[in-house]
Order: C-alpha cells, then sequence, then structure tokens
C-alpha cells in the first residue's frame, strides 16, 4: 500500500511539471502568488479549502485575493496551517490589481507525515491568460496524502 502511494504521488508531481512547462511558453513571470489557509479535512474523493492570498509585484503595492481551492482525486487525511506560493506567468508584464481574478483549474500531488510538501499547476484567470507555476511548493503540517485535479476561485478581497 505505501509503494502505491508513494508511486501515485510521483507520477502526478511529474505531471504537474509537465503540466507547468508546457503552459509556461510565452508568458512572463511577473510576481508570486502566496495563499495561506489554517487547515483542511481531506475526504477520500476531494476537498475544499479557502485560503486568503497576496500577489507580490516588485514596485507595486501587495494585491489581496481570497482564494476557494476545491480537489477532486486521492484525499486522505488532516492537514494544518498549509502554505503554497506559485510563479505567476502573464502574457505581458504590466497587470492591474485584481488581475489574478477568475477560475483556474490543474493538478496537485501532495503528501505530509508531520511536516509535507506538494506541487501544484494551475492555469486560469481571465481568457485563461494567466498560469500560476510550481514555486508552488505547497508546505503543510499534519497527515495527509493527496492527488487529482483541482479548480480554483480566485477573487479580490482580504481573507
Amino acid at each position: 500500500m505505501q509503494r502505491i502511494s508513494f508511486f501515485l504521488i510521483f507520477s502526478l508531481a511529474a505531471l504537474v511539471v509537465s503540466f507547468a512547462d508546457a503552459n509556461a511558453q510565452s508568458r512572463t513571470q511577473v510576481g508570486v502568488l502566496e495563499c495561506r489557509s489554517p487547515g483542511s479535512v481531506g475526504l477520500i474523493v476531494g476537498s475544499v479549502t479557502n485560503f486568503g492570498c497576496v500577489l507580490r509585484v516588485t514596485g507595486h503595492p501587495d494585491d489581496l485575493y481570497t482564494a476557494r481551492i476545491t480537489k477532486v482525486g486521492v484525499d486522505l487525511g488532516i492537514t494544518g496551517e498549509t502554505g503554497l506560493s506559485w510563479a505567476v506567468l502573464a502574457p505581458t508584464a504590466q497587470i492591474g490589481p485584481g488581475a489574478l481574478a477568475g477560475n483556474y483549474a490543474g493538478v496537485d500531488a501532495s503528501a505530509a507525515v508531520g511536516v509535507g510538501v506538494g506541487g501544484n499547476a494551475m492555469v486560469g484567470g481571465s481568457n485563461n491568460t494567466f498560469a500560476l507555476q510550481p514555486l508552488s511548493v505547497q508546505g503543510q503540517t499534519g497527515i495527509n496524502v493527496a492527488g487529482g485535479v483541482q479548480s480554483m476561485e480566485l477573487r479580490p478581497g482580504r481573507y
């Protein structure tokens, strides 16, 4: 069972990296999106987690967002505080406040026993023009294994 879980996580992590590379073409990194959540409970076939996020762009004020990430796939366990960090890729170097708002889709793989890590790659926003690429190394605490597809609703505002 442990080998199957490891194989599943490894396979999904490889999928995350290939998905991110394919969607990074002809885009410029404009900043970093950092998100935090107090934790979640995996419901075997999925989960829903709310996050407070901030887009950090050099030379611009922080841009605040709320996010709701829904995962479908294997998600077993309970996690404490979770932090995500994505490199934000856009078709242009200049984006305005609230520009990242929209719906995103992607893949996820993570595992934790005490302290854990994961990877997430997503594409979406206005006409699927933005890519969120793993820098998204996910940090979390708890006992959890997850992998599958995910969607994110990203809205301007404070968590």
